[in-house]
């Protein structure tokens, strides 16, 4: 019988939140792309700010707490960008904005970008 060791048992459970953030961040997109499509007054729109809303302010949360294994400086510029991509959702939730193109490159970037 094998034994995990905590080591591989812990690393695991890391790619599998990552694995997790990534696909929460690609659904984000895919209902950002959708309300594009569909526009800023749709409920589309709708369903899709109010995902992006709850996903990062989620990992906004997260970033700021001081057990996150995540280098300081990286943390202080995902938690920035995470608070654009709020305040611009809440732009485009107001009729302030149509910016779902940046909201979509935003995200992808930070998707991507996750190893």
């Amino acid at each position: 019988m094998y034994q995990f060791s905590y080591s591989e048992i812990q690393t695991d459970s890391v790619a599998d939140a990552k694995d997790r953030e990534r696909q929460l961040l690609s659904r984000s997109i895919d209902l950002l792309a959708s309300a594009r499509e569909k526009g800023p007054q749709s409920q589309e729109s709708v369903e899709a700010i109010h995902f992006l809303n709850r996903v990062w302010t989620a990992f906004v949360d997260d970033l700021a707490n001081p057990d996150n294994e995540l280098p300081k400086e990286l943390r202080a510029n995902l938690i920035s960008i995470g608070l654009w991509l709020l305040r611009e959702a809440e732009e485009v939730r107001q009729g302030r904005s149509d910016n779902f193109e940046g909201l979509i490159e935003v995200s992808q970037i930070i998707r991507d970008g996750m190893q």
